[in-house]
């Protein structure tokens, strides 16, 4: 059976990383943009468990992802607070009409 390679991981990577980059770059639902932030992310933690495995054999990556888990839950959080309150006073969640911070 074929093992996949430290390659195969980052060629991964890197493709979460360009649809999350994408979102965020032509998306103007704010939804949208956190969700290519956890793309982002996700991207981080294939690579870091990835160069763990390969390069140094070690839990140090695996450490370094479960604390970009928990930052991604807390920016989650955070993030659709702000998206609430940007609905309740706006009626509208679209970047570009929420823009000024008045009404």
């Amino acid at each position: 059976m074929n093992e996949a390679l430290l390659t195969d991981y980052l060629n991964l990577a890197a493709l979460l990383f360009c649809m999350g980059l994408f979102a965020i770059i032509s998306r103007r639902n704010t939804v949208a943009v956190l969700m290519g932030v956890e793309l982002i992310l996700n991207a981080a933690n294939i690579n870091f468990i990835a160069f763990s495995h390969y390069v140094t054999g070690h839990v140090d990556g695996h450490i370094f992802a479960a604390f970009v888990i928990m930052l991604a839950a807390a920016e989650a959080a955070v993030g659709l607070a702000i998206v609430l309150v940007v609905y309740r006073n706006f009626r509208n969640i679209n970047i570009d009409s929420v823009s000024t911070l008045r009404n």
